[in-house]
C-alpha cells in the first residue's frame, strides 16, 4: 500500500511538473528555422516573427537559415529535434506539402512534424505578358488551344508556388502551357519581361508593380475572395467553382511535442502576428495576417496537402 501511494505521488508530481513546464514555457532560447537562404520574403517574415516572440516570451528567439532541397534540409533539422517546443520551422504552403511528393525526404511529414499556427494567407495571381494580346482567362485558354505547344510559363522551380498554382489553373481551365522552371521567382519574372515566357503565376505583390508598369496583365487571383490589391480581377472560384486555394505561411514544431506546449507556441505566434506592427507589415508585403491556432491550421495543412497531391498525380508532375 505504501509503495502504491508513493507511485501515485510520483505520477502526480510528473503531471504537475509537465503543467508547470508548459505554463512557464519557454525558459531558454527558442530556435526558429527558415528553410531558405537569407534575404527572401520568408526570411523577412521569420525575423519579424522572432522579434515579436522575443518580446512576448522574454527569451531569445534565434533565426537559423537552413536552405536547400526545396526546404527539406531546414524542415528535417526541426523534425529530428527534441520534442520540447524549442525548435520551430516557418515555411510556405507549397514547399512544405509538395516536396514530400516530389522527392525523397529524410522525415515522415505526419509523424515527425506538428502544425503550430498559420501566420498569414497568401494570394497568387495569373499574369500574362502584355505582348501576347489577351485580356481574360478565356482569351488565354482560346489562344493556347489555337496554338498548341507554342505558349509557355515560367516558375521559380518544380514544386514552387508559381509552378503549382499554374498547374492548378491549367487543371481548372483544361488548358496546356509548357512549363519552364528557373532558379527562383525573380529569374522567372525577368524571363517574362524579357520575352522568354508568356505567362506567370506569382504572388499578388510581385504582380502589382509589373501590372502598373504595363508589362503584364493580371487575369485572375487564386483566392476565393477578390484581392483588394487587384480590384476588378476575378477569382478562380468565380471562373471555375471550387478551384480557388490560398497559399499560406505557417509554423511547425517537432512531432511528439506535448499539446499544451504546442498551444503555448500557437498563442505566442498569434499574438505576434496580430500585433499592429507585424500585421501592418505583413499587409504591406501582400499577406493577410491570420494567426490560426494549431487545430485550424492542421485542418488546412491536411486539406491542402491532399489537393496538391492530387494535382501532382493527375498532372504527372516529376522533379527536374
Amino acid at each position: 500500500m505504501k509503495k502504491f501511494c508513493i507511485t501515485l505521488i510520483f505520477a502526480a508530481g510528473l503531471v504537475l511538473a509537465g503543467a508547470a513546464g508548459a505554463a512557464d514555457f519557454p525558459t531558454k532560447p527558442v530556435r526558429l528555422v527558415v528553410p531558405f537562404p537569407p534575404g527572401g520574403t520568408l526570411d523577412v517574415v521569420g525575423r519579424m516573427l522572432a522579434r515579436q516572440l522575443q518580446e512576448i516570451w522574454g527569451q531569445p528567439v534565434i533565426v537559423e537559415n537552413k536552405g536547400g532541397a526545396g526546404s527539406a534540409i531546414g524542415v528535417d533539422s526541426v523534425a529530428k529535434s527534441s520534442p520540447d517546443g524549442y525548435s520551430m520551422v516557418l515555411n510556405a504552403a507549397t514547399p512544405m506539402v509538395t516536396v514530400i511528393h516530389l522527392q525523397k525526404v529524410p522525415y515522415d511529414f505526419e509523424r515527425d512534424l506538428v502544425p503550430v499556427a498559420q501566420t498569414s494567407a497568401i494570394s497568387y495571381a495569373l499574369g500574362v505578358s502584355s505582348r501576347i494580346g489577351v485580356k481574360s482567362v478565356k482569351e488565354l485558354v482560346d489562344l493556347t488551344r489555337k496554338n498548341p505547344g507554342k505558349l509557355n510559363y515560367g516558375s521559380g522551380g518544380t514544386g514552387s508556388g508559381m509552378h503549382m498554382y499554374m498547374e492548378l489553373a491549367k487543371h481548372a481551365a483544361n488548358m496546356e502551357i509548357t512549363h519552364i522552371p528557373y532558379k527562383g521567382n525573380g529569374p522567372a519574372m525577368q524571363a517574362l519581361l524579357g520575352g522568354e515566357v508568356d505567362v506567370i503565376f506569382d504572388t499578388v505583390l510581385a504582380i502589382i508593380p509589373m501590372a502598373k508598369a504595363g508589362k503584364l496583365i493580371p487575369l485572375m487571383v487564386s483566392s476565393a475572395k477578390p484581392s483588394p490589391l487587384l480590384p476588378g480581377v476575378p477569382t478562380m472560384d468565380s471562373l471555375y467553382p471550387g478551384s480557388s486555394m490560398d497559399g499560406w505561411h505557417g509554423v511547425f514544431t517537432t512531432g511528439g511535442t506535448p499539446k499544451d506546449v504546442v498551444n503555448k507556441l500557437a498563442e505566442g505566434v498569434r499574438k505576434a502576428v496580430l500585433s499592429p506592427e507585424m500585421a501592418n507589415r505583413l499587409r504591406e508585403l501582400g499577406f493577410e495576417p491570420t494567426g490560426l491556432d494549431a487545430e485550424r491550421f492542421g485542418q488546412i495543412v491536411r486539406r491542402d496537402g491532399a489537393r496538391w497531391e492530387k494535382i501532382i498525380r493527375e498532372r504527372n508532375i516529376r522533379p527536374n
